[in-house]
């Protein structure tokens, strides 16, 4: 249960994704999630290591929605196809830099933001956060997205634009 409510997958079990045309990886609470936030709030993205129920408790909404099972591209994907990037901020995506090297770019914030470029139909230069700055700025976030994939600094701040 969540604010008293049950989560929409098991009060609507498979009906709970009966729209057209819209990933079945939205789910219904992801879906408000990302329609209750407006111009300007950051959508906090995170991987399965980080400390996503205290960061969780901390943001606008107070909302923690868990995608476990698949890869930061697969959840990226489908929440691009529906969410308008930022157009007027010079830094809408930042991502947690590596503690052992900030020049360092993983893996995983490669392919996440080759998935959020191909979305936004332009190129986007990541702003770049300490691993404390990343979370002051996370908890100041509209709520949380964590994905169950493991790989280390898959941590993104993605601010919403205008339709």
């Amino acid at each position: 249960m969540v604010d008293g409510r049950l989560p929409a997958n098991e009060m609507f079990g498979d009906r709970a994704n009966m729209l057209k045309s819209i990933d079945p990886i939205l789910t219904p609470d992801l879906l408000w999630l990302l329609a209750a936030m407006g111009h300007g709030d950051d959508l906090v993205f995170v991987d399965a290591n980080h400390p996503s129920a205290r960061i969780a408790a901390a943001t606008s909404s107070q909302r923690l929605i868990h995608l476990p099972g698949m890869s930061m591209e697969t959840a990226i994907r489908a929440i691009m196809s529906v969410y308008p990037l930022d157009d007027f901020d010079p830094d809408p995506v930042r991502v947690m830099i590596p503690v052992d090297d900030a020049d360092r770019v993983p893996e995983v914030q490669r392919a996440v933001l080759a998935e959020i470029e191909r979305a936004a139909g332009r190129p986007v230069s990541p702003g770049k956060l300490s691993r404390p700055d990343f979370y002051r700025a996370a908890a100041a976030g509209f709520g949380v997205v964590q994905v169950g994939d493991n790989r280390g600094y898959g941590c993104f701040l993605i601010r919403k634009g205008v339709i």
